[in-house]
């Protein structure tokens, strides 16, 4: 059995998807761009900007499920440049201070309205 996961917190869908499902023990986080929930703009041009909202987003949705990053076990980021790389990591890095999740990392030829990284999660419930 499967229960979606909503949050006015962050960006609503752009397309027939969940923001995240609950398929205990599991929380599968859809791809979260650098929108801000309140006016669906980017938070910002450059990817500092658009990677802390990627994460407040990500924090937002778990939080709706009930769990949080310390519960992380898979994330997955796709960035338009892999130039942006390092920045990213440090950022990523600040909420994954001990024992951080499996990853992967990928460049993408393009993201959803231009953007410069989404990044997807799979977390365990409490």
């Amino acid at each position: 059995m499967k229960t979606g996961v909503a949050t006015v917190r962050a960006p609503q869908a752009l397309g027939p998807y969940s923001q995240g499902i609950i398929t205990e023990p599991f929380v599968f986080v859809s791809g979260q761009l650098g929108l801000i929930p309140e006016t669906g703009a980017f938070a910002g041009e450059d990817i500092e900007s658009q990677a802390r909202q990627v994460m407040k987003n990500l924090q937002a949705i778990l939080e709706a499920a009930g769990t949080d990053f310390a519960h992380v076990v898979k994330t997955t980021i796709f960035l338009a440049d892999m130039a942006d790389f390092k920045v990213v990591n440090a950022i990523y890095g600040e909420y994954f201070p001990e024992t951080p999740p499996a990853r992967s990392t990928v460049a993408v030829a393009e993201l959803p309205r231009g953007g410069r990284i989404e990044i997807e999660v799979i977390a365990r419930l409490p």
